[in-house]
């Protein structure tokens, strides 16, 4: 599997996602409603859980045309925990254009992204299937848990004492849930054995952990300019990561209280700041040590795919991991 074929074929699927979706929301009334449903999904995005889906589906020799209702329906999912995050957070803009929100009002955005999660049972149980009983319960399992995983974030920012078990727990929920049940249900849909479906959640697991730790390291290291946005974000909002519980872990008593204080917002907040985290990062390791655990989590997703059949979309699966663990965006 080189880079050329993976972006190709990724990107074909990506083309039958987007066509699919580009139909949704074409309802005249309520008109704002569906403009606003429009506006979101027409941002763009890599659509990787889709495609993950997608690609599982294959990997225990399913047809991708029976699964991308599915693709679609996590996509749809994924948008509305994006409408109610950019809430949550106040933020501003969202992949280069104004939020819901601020582009309509706080109201409309919940609106969307409720209809949103309606929008996602209807198309997932569109066709007939014997098995959907048990494609809605994991549908309904992956809601749940990413605003479990998202009640627990908010919980973790005011956190005194939070441990990395604390956090491996918050993001198998809030990042995790999406990818697992892209990978499960790909595997399910696809008519895969309990064996390989069951190969597929817990690859789905290991690399919902890589993704973020990635994602976390990049706003510590990446370049500006490639990440599209300033670095230092979660520093500045107070979030506990990896790197921030893991420095506290080995922080002297002095570095400690400073941490404790700016994660607090009890300190001058700015580019200083950031450049001081940064520094204490690199100081005790912890960049080292998130490089390493996103490696330890991308090895153990890939040993996962050994329980499933060769094929050119196995290969896909494991290119995918090793491109979101490098990712520099």
């Amino acid at each position: 599997m080189n880079e050329r074929e993976f972006r190709r074929y990724t990107a074909a699927l990506r083309s039958l996602l987007n066509k699919r979706i580009a139909t949704l929301f074409r309802s005249k009334n309520p008109r704002e409603l569906h403009k606003a449903g429009r506006y979101v999904l027409a941002s763009g995005g890599k659509r990787i859980r889709s495609i993950l889906l997608l690609l599982a589906t294959e990997s225990v020799r399913g047809r991708v045309g029976d699964a991308l209702d599915a693709g679609v329906a996590v996509e749809l999912m994924h948008n509305f925990t994006l409408i109610h995050d950019d809430v949550m957070d106040h933020a501003k803009t969202r992949r280069g254009r104004p939020t819901v929100h601020v582009r309509w009002d706080l109201n409309q955005a919940i609106l969307v992204g409720d209809v949103m999660v309606g929008f996602a049972y209807d198309i997932l149980l569109r066709a007939p299937r014997e098995n959907a009983q048990q494609i809605s319960r994991l549908f309904t399992k992956g809601l749940i848990n990413v605003c479990e995983g998202q009640a627990l974030d908010l919980t973790l920012g005011s956190a005194r004492h939070a441990t990395v078990k604390d956090y491996v727990e918050m993001i198998d929920k809030k990042t995790g849930s999406l990818i697992v049940l892209s990978s499960e249900l790909g595997g399910v849909v696809g008519g895969g054995t309990a064996k390989q479906v069951r190969a597929l959640r817990e690859y789905g697991r290991y690399l919902g952990r890589a993704f973020q730790l990635q994602d976390d390291l990049l706003d510590v290291v990446a370049d500006e300019k490639r990440l599209g946005k300033a670095i230092g974000g979660d520093i500045m909002e107070g979030k506990r990561t990896f790197l921030y519980i893991t420095t506290m872990e080995r922080a002297s008593n002095r570095d400690r209280r400073f941490l404790t204080k700016a994660f607090n917002h009890q300190s001058v907040q700015g580019r200083a700041l950031v450049h001081k985290v940064q520094s204490l990062y690199h100081k005790y390791e912890s960049i080292e040590k998130t490089r390493a655990m996103i490696e330890q989590y991308t090895a153990k997703a890939l040993v996962k795919l050994h329980d499933l059949p060769p094929s050119r979309s196995r290969d896909m699966l494991h290119h995918l991991a090793r491109v979101l663990a490098s990712r520099h965006a």
